[in-house]
Parts: C-alpha cells; structure tokens; sequence
C-alpha cells in the first residue's frame, strides 16, 4: 500500500486524523507558524525515507521505550512511518552475525545519507572494554560509524552527557556522543528519558529544511530546551 493511502484505514500503521495531528504538534513544538504544517506532512511522507542507524550503549533502554510507548499521538507507530529504522537491537527481528551484517551493509550503502541516533554513554577506560557489542568496543563502533552519518541525534543524557554512568567516580571513563565525534552534525536530546515529541521534532526538521534544529551551548535544540518551565509563572517577580 501507498503511503500516501490513507483511505483504509484498518490496513494502516497510522490514520490520516492522528498523522496531521502528530506533525501540527511536531510544528507547535518547533514554534513553526500552522501554514508550515503541509511542509512538515510532505518531509514525513517523502517516498525517500531518510535510513535511521540507532546505536545502544550503556544505557538501560529507557529512552527507546519512551519512544515506543508514546500516545497521543501513537509518536512510536508514527516513528515507523517516517524513518526506515533500518538497525535498532531492541525492536530489529534479526540478532548476532546478522544484525552486524545488517549494521555494516546499512552504513555502506548510506554513507553521508542515514541518521545516527545513540542511546546510551561510551566507556573509554581500559579500552572501552566495559561496552562491548559483537565483540567490539562501543568507542570502536562510533568511531566508524558517526563519520559516515549525516547527523548524529544522542537520545537521552547518558548519550548526551554521559549519564548516571559518568557519576563520580565514572569507573567506566564514561562520556557522551560529543565527547568522541568531531566532525559530524550532532545534537543533544537529554532526559531520562526524553520527551517524545523533542525527539520526533528534531527529526521532522531535518526532514524539512534539511538541517538540524538551533542549539543552546549544550548542543540541545532550542524549540525544546531554550525556556525553562517557570520562565511564564505569573508568580515571578
């Protein structure tokens, strides 16, 4: 089916009504005007999904599990349906050798063209031994992929920051995305977790305008993180 279809909607991951729903919210939470929302429905309907490499690291998943239990709109369903998530450990069918070799054909045929999203810190001490994924550090796995990204999304504040992990005395020499990778876009969503909608904003910006949204000094995208909660109480002096 097209997916551009919305006319059954019982064969569909996601209605036509909660689709225009989830990207007015997305446009709201980027602080774009309401005529911008046709734009933001074009990007997430692209034939050409942008290939999305999600990384875990030290991490307890939490992130992704936001992500995917998200509701109003169903943001992890509508995920699905803008990105072609092609590796993700915790939700890919395939495991060991074959979900390496689905990692390494991905960032070959995409290269410059996938988004890297990384949940979790790296560990650097001792090698980066404290983190290991089919037999490779998580320092070693980065350090190949994140070149090849066109952008780089740390999802939660262990990727962001380095997270409980990087807590004194950080035994493991844990540290965040920024930290290890130089020369590709990156972006900080920290939360523990985040908030969903951060999450699926960022990602329909890129798709727009074909770049990552402004950043605060922290790396964090300013439609999210440039006010504080209380910076609109009527009780503040």
């Amino acid at each position: 089916m097209s997916r551009h279809d919305f006319g059954n909607e019982g064969n569909m991951r996601v209605d036509r009504r909660t689709f225009i729903k989830g990207c007015t919210m997305a446009a709201a939470a980027l602080g774009l005007s309401e005529t911008m929302v046709p734009k933001l429905v074009a990007a997430a309907t692209s034939a050409q999904r942008p290939p999305v490499v999600w990384l875990h690291f030290q991490e307890c998943t939490g992130c992704t599990e936001s992500l995917l239990r998200a509701s109003h709109p169903d943001i992890g369903r509508l995920i699905l349906d803008i990105i072609s998530l092609d590796y993700h450990e915790t939700v890919m069918a395939a495991a060991g050798h074959q979900a390496e070799q689905v990692l390494q054909e991905t960032i070959s045929k995409y290269d410059g063209k996938f988004i890297c999203v990384v949940e979790g810190g790296i560990p650097t001490k001792d090698g980066g031994i404290y983190c290991k994924i089919g037999g490779r550090t998580a320092v070693d796995i980065l350090a190949e992929v994140a070149p090849k990204a066109a952008a780089v999304i740390a999802i939660g504040t262990c990727a962001s920051f380095g997270g409980i992990q990087a807590a004194k005395p950080n035994p493991t020499g844990a540290v965040g995305v920024r930290d290890l990778v130089k020369n590709t876009p990156i972006i900080n969503i920290p939360g523990c977790p985040p908030n969903p909608i951060s999450f699926l904003g960022t990602v329909l910006h890129y798709l727009t305008f074909k770049r990552l949204p402004r950043t605060d000094q922290l790396g964090r995208p300013l439609f999210a993180y440039g006010r504080e909660i209380h910076d609109q109480c009527e009780r503040r002096a």
